[in-house]
């Protein structure tokens, strides 16, 4: 079986396994977060203006902000997918080094920062409030077993939602290639149709993906310190 249908058979059964979890739904607003937040962090690092990002109960989000140049659309409409994608695979790579909890601190700044400097609106800033909140009583109080597996939640969800979130975009450009977000600025800003930034989005979510699960499948890297080897001594 190649990796690629192993990856969708994994991810597949993560979501159905992931639904089952009470109160799952509060959390799948953690892909959008990072992908509005990659949009802003580049649109500042292009010398551009972030006025506001708005998140939704139905897990979506938009970043509004004023640009210097019509080519810097072109990094911040891909900084959004590409970005997301590549934090899932940061959470499952940070897991199998022992680095849940550094993993767990990189998520909740990502939060804070969002919190602080961007989310506006109402439930935003409930969402990332409360979202804070929890990380911070998981890090602080809560058995290593619970962190655990409350981290192994997060990552799951975070991947799950990169790679369906993009292949969406895949059927919104089919749909209507003029209201496929991110996909339809960029077929604006190149010559290339919004159906394709689409696929593009998703074969680099499953590249990701596939990188991330062979990371999980391959368990954690052992914490011990091999002893330090015995020299012999020979005296005379």
């Amino acid at each position: 079986m190649s990796n690629l249908i192993k990856t969708v058979l994994l991810l597949f059964a993560s979501a159905f396994l992931t639904h089952l979890i009470p109160f799952n739904h509060f959390f799948r607003s953690l892909n959008t977060m990072v992908h509005e937040f990659a949009h802003a962090i580049m649109t500042l690092a292009l010398s551009g203006h972030v006025m506001y990002i708005e998140l939704y109960a139905n897990h979506s989000g938009v970043t509004y902000s004023q640009i210097s140049s019509t080519w810097s659309l072109i990094p911040i409409s891909m900084a959004g997918y590409t970005f997301a994608s590549l934090f899932a695979w940061f959470m499952f790579y940070a897991r199998s080094k022992g680095k849940d909890r550094l993993g767990l601190q990189m998520v909740t700044l990502v939060a804070i920062l969002s919190l602080v400097l961007f989310v506006r609106n109402e439930y935003g800033i409930v969402w990332l409030a409360g979202f804070v909140l929890l990380n911070a009583l998981m890090l602080a109080f809560m058995p290593r077993w619970l962190r655990d597996g409350y981290y192994l939640l997060l990552a799951f969800l975070m991947l799950e939602e990169a790679v369906f979130g993009s292949f969406s975009l895949i059927l919104y450009a089919l749909q209507d290639p003029g209201a496929a977000g991110d996909a339809t600025n960029l077929s604006q800003a190149t010559p290339i149709p919004a159906i394709g930034w689409a696929f593009f989005f998703t074969v680099f979510s499953l590249w990701c993906a596939t990188r991330s699960l062979r990371i999980f499948l391959g368990g954690r890297k052992s914490r011990r310190s091999k002893a330090p080897a015995v020299q012999p001594r020979y005296e005379d």
